[in-house]
């Protein structure tokens, strides 16, 4: 079913072109990505779909009743009720049913009503329709529902009664993202939505994304979450849009494929193209292939010329380099508490990290991974344990918060007074590898995007030339084709690195070891994401396995829940047993009837006096005695 087309959309900022003929098509299921690089109008196509934008000249056709649902970038959900209340205002229409179906049930007990027939008998029908409507609406679980979304979303720990006002910018956005789900609309248009979530938080989102009922429409800049999730990838890229069918692994190989197919066509007409231009060239003024030169001429004229394919758009470029090499122990960290104040928030923490290590610190949100790196680089004090650094270790430490980045300079200055002893030249080409170039140094840093001030910062640090890199969430705000140039440069490291990231992908192609910190410690897994995923769920179900085995034996004497239940199984085996012996004597009659009738044809003299005849059928009646046998043995068996 179609639930929604976009038909030649285009969309200017002024005299800037942003989109331009822009085709697109949502069916019911369709799960679609929506990629690009920062600024191409990824965010900007779905407020349109949305109806949050308006749009220069096209169209966007969708059915009246067709519901949708947005949750724009870092949307926070602003309440003053609390978090229970908000998410069960969602089905404020179906509190309605249930309170109208309790008065009903009040009027029923009126004697005016109960002793007049009529009256009565239309009540208890507008009862029952009520009710079987209350029930396919989701009556009897969208209590379970909120839960079950709520736990998701990690909020299993919160008094469902705070008031949302009082909770985190996060925790708003998480809670805006689980209201939107919980209203179930026919297309869910998400951007970013697995920002700032954690690694257990997403693998839980993917999973109900992968079973929702309705249509999805993403942007995201998580490779490992659009692989699982999507099945079609539509592409933004220098005003217009492209559709590739599959994940984005798939789009890729599909997007390659592509352009080599076309770069070969493009070539090929070139060729023909000379050829016969030289003709042309060589035969036209001689009367005797002046004909041809002539046809050709008209052949070249009424040839449709391919543009040449246009590669990926520029992409940043850059490496890092260290000044000098570190001794082989970078960190030793032993027994160590961190928090605020008297506030522990995880304890027990230790991590040893060698030269060349690349150390994934994964763990869920709030349990003090961004606190750990900052108590490694002396930003916040150290409650107890140690931290001890090897021999010449120098520190590059990359803030996800970016709060360095604030200033009214301008993005040339900024970089400049951070190495003044480098020319304006070299400032500039630096920042013309992370995309800074023309009048874009210009800019004040204050009014940068997101992604813009990802890229500045990480300028800094290639040019600080460390060889211990300590990064806070790098791929945060990062574009995919500049997470994949981020990723390659870190490859290419020669130094070591200790990272925080929720980005799997990201973490698979980076990581030799994870250290997962939780609230009493840390424990370490020597592999990348993949390799830490299966361990772990292998050291889950061992304890589970353990706590099964030191759990107290079963009393011989079954509680009343047991009973009810064995009693039940009991009951469901002897109506199973009772179905089974009916269906041997069906069988059974049906298959004594075939031998009567071949026992009869046997008496016919046409047959007795024909002795092929005689053998097949008292093969047949044989074979049919045979499975009669063994019905009976199987009919008495289940008699006992």
């Amino acid at each position: 079913m179609m639930l929604l087309q976009v038909q030649q959309l285009t969309k200017y900022f002024g005299a800037e072109l942003i989109l331009s003929n822009i085709k697109l098509e949502i069916q019911n299921r369709d799960r679609i990505a929506l990629v690009g690089r920062n600024g191409a109008g990824k965010s900007t196509l779905l407020k349109m779909i949305a109806g949050q934008l308006s749009y220069d000249s096209g169209q966007i056709v969708k059915p009246k009743e067709v519901e949708l649902g947005y949750l724009a970038q870092n949307t926070g959900l602003e309440s003053n009720l609390s978090i229970w209340d908000e998410m069960l205002s969602v089905f404020q229409y179906l509190h309605d049913m249930e309170k109208q179906l309790r008065n009903m049930e009040q009027s029923m007990t009126d004697p005016s009503i109960y002793n007049n027939a009529e009256r009565y008998e239309k009540l208890t029908h507008d009862y029952d329709e009520l009710q079987i409507r209350f029930k396919d609406s989701g009556g009897y679980q969208y209590e379970a529902d909120i839960r079950s979304v709520l736990h998701g979303l990690r909020f299993q720990q919160y008094d469902y009664a705070t008031p949302i006002h009082t909770l985190s910018g996060g925790q708003k956005t998480r809670l805006a993202l689980a209201k939107l789900l919980l209203t179930k609309p026919d297309i869910l248009i998400l951007d970013e939505p697995t920002n700032h979530l954690d690694i257990e938080t997403l693998s839980w989102l993917e999973q109900y994304l992968q079973s929702y009922q309705g249509a999805i429409l993403i942007v995201s800049h998580d490779r490992y979450f659009l692989d699982k999730v999507v099945n079609q990838v539509y592409e933004v890229s220098r005003h217009s849009i492209r559709k590739y069918n599959g994940n984005y692994s798939h789009y890729l190989i599909q997007k390659a494929e592509q352009y080599e197919r076309e770069l070969k066509q493009y070539e090929k007409q070139q060729e023909e193209v000379v050829k016969l231009q030289e003709f042309v060239q060589k035969n036209i003024a001689r009367a005797s292939t002046t004909k041809r030169a002539q046809s050709r001429r008209k052949q070249l004229e009424k040839m449709e010329l391919m543009d040449r394919p246009l590669g990926d758009e520029k992409s940043a470029n850059f490496s890092f380099d260290i000044e000098r090499q570190s001794g082989n122990e970078v960190l030793n960290v032993e027994h160590v508490s961190i928090g605020y104040g008297d506030t522990v928030i995880s304890q027990n923490i230790g991590m040893s990290v060698k030269k060349g290590d690349s150390v994934a610190l994964v763990g869920p949100n709030g349990v003090g991974k961004s606190t750990l790196i900052k108590t490694i680089i002396k930003k916040l004090p150290l409650l107890s344990g140690a931290i001890r650094y090897g021999s010449n270790v120098t520190i590059g430490y990359y803030d996800q918060e970016q709060a360095n980045l604030s200033s009214n300079k301008t993005v040339l200055q900024e970089l400049w007074d951070d190495y003044p002893l480098k020319t304006e030249k070299e400032i500039r080409t630096t920042l013309g590898n992370f995309l800074f170039s023309g009048d874009d140094v210009l800019k004040i840093v204050s009014s940068l995007s997101g992604g813009e001030k990802a890229r500045l910062a990480l300028s800094k640090l290639m040019l600080q030339k460390a060889n211990f890199l300590i990064l806070d969430e790098p791929t945060n705000h990062l574009d995919l084709d500049s997470k994949e140039v981020l990723e390659n440069a870190l490859i290419d490291y020669p130094g070591t690195i200790l990272f925080i990231s929720h980005d799997r992908y990201f973490i698979n192609r980076i990581a030799t070891k994870v250290v997962e910190l939780s609230k009493d410690g840390t424990t370490e897994y020597l592999g990348d994401y993949d390799y830490y995923v299966q361990k772990h769920q292998e050291m889950i179900e061992l304890q589970n396995l353990e706590k099964q085995e030191q759990a107290p034996k079963v009393q011989t004497e079954p509680s009343v829940k047991n009973a009810h239940k064995i009693d039940k199984e009991a009951k469901k085996l002897e109506r199973q047993r009772k179905r089974k012996l009916e269906e041997i004597e069906t069988k059974i009659d049906l298959l004594e009837k075939e031998v009567t009738e071949k026992e009869t044809a046997l008496t016919n003299p046409n047959i007795f006096q024909d002795h092929q005849k005689m053998l097949e059928l008292t093969n047949e009646m044989n074979a049919l005695k045979e499975q009669i046998e063994v019905l009976m043995e199987e009919w008495a068996e289940l008699e006992e």
